[in-house]
């Protein structure tokens, strides 16, 4: 699967403001997010999802941030391997404790 590269947040943030300052000239917020879309050679809906994440970021938009969903990410999978390694120690536990019972008396 050939994914296309992605924009880069200079792209990203030119886009958002462009749109955000143009939206007194569109009729709604939804035009100006297509007109500037065709401008930059993204989807309308990649640009209204930028636009929506820089609201949330900047606290004009109730929503999780990305730093704060970046920090959820890290933690979620530090518990995923802690777990893991969780069970290893169990098993490894359960195994040596079955070696000392099966070991012959001296």
């Amino acid at each position: 699967m050939n994914k296309r590269p992605g924009y880069s947040p200079e792209v990203r943030e030119r886009a958002v403001r462009l749109v955000l300052t143009s939206e007194h000239e569109h009729s709604s917020r939804w035009a100006a997010i297509k007109s500037i879309a065709t401008k930059i050679g993204c989807t309308p809906e990649t640009l209204r999802s930028w636009v929506n994440k820089m609201e949330v970021d900047t606290g004009a938009k109730p929503g999780v941030t990305s730093d704060q969903s970046k920090r959820m990410k890290e933690l979620e999978r530090e518990v995923r391997e802690l777990k893991r390694a969780n069970e290893i120690l169990k098993k490894a536990a359960a195994f040596f404790a079955q070696a000392e019972l099966d070991r012959k008396p001296r």
